[in-house]
């Protein structure tokens, strides 16, 4: 498989059938939510523990990671890449530059599954997703909460 090979549902698809507990976060989850931004890169929110099951299925498809599970753990991120480039956020909770902590194990009880082609992709609600924003809160993402604060009002 060539590096540019992995498309969205491949993606998906390979970390469904791991079992990892990845969420989509970032602007790839915008647009999943059909939302006009762009990105290139891909943002996951990964439970600690499976570290080693989202890389080994990534592999795969000749993608690898920049740290070992150990470092990554230590460092809270690590980045998977070779074509596509994914940013992999792995602690158990993380601060919004507000002050207000959001742990994963809470975010991933009330994610929302989406459907890519056959793959399913994980997302935070709304609420969650905007609290992922605010982890940093640059100017894009301040643009990014507004846009998820007008379609949580449109929601039914």
């Amino acid at each position: 498989m060539e590096p540019d090979d992995l498309d969205q549902e491949s993606l998906f698809a390979a970390i469904d059938q791991s079992g990892a507990r990845a969420l989509l976060i970032g602007r790839k989850a915008l647009v999943m939510l059909g939302l006009p931004v762009a990105t290139h890169d891909t943002d996951f929110w990964l439970h600690t523990a499976d570290i080693e099951m989202l890389n080994a299925a990534l592999e795969k498809h000749d993608h690898f990671a920049n740290r070992t599970p150990e470092e990554a753990r230590k460092r809270g991120r690590y980045v998977i890449e070779n074509g596509e480039h994914i940013d992999v956020l792995v602690t158990p909770e993380h601060a919004t530059v507000h002050g207000t902590t959001l742990r994963f194990d809470d975010v991933w009880s009330r994610r929302v599954a989406f459907k890519v082609g056959r793959a399913t992709a994980q997302l935070p609600c709304i609420e969650d997703l905007i609290r992922t924003k605010e982890f940093a809160l640059r100017a894009k993402d301040i643009a990014d909460i507004q846009m998820l604060l007008a379609l949580q009002k449109r929601a039914p």
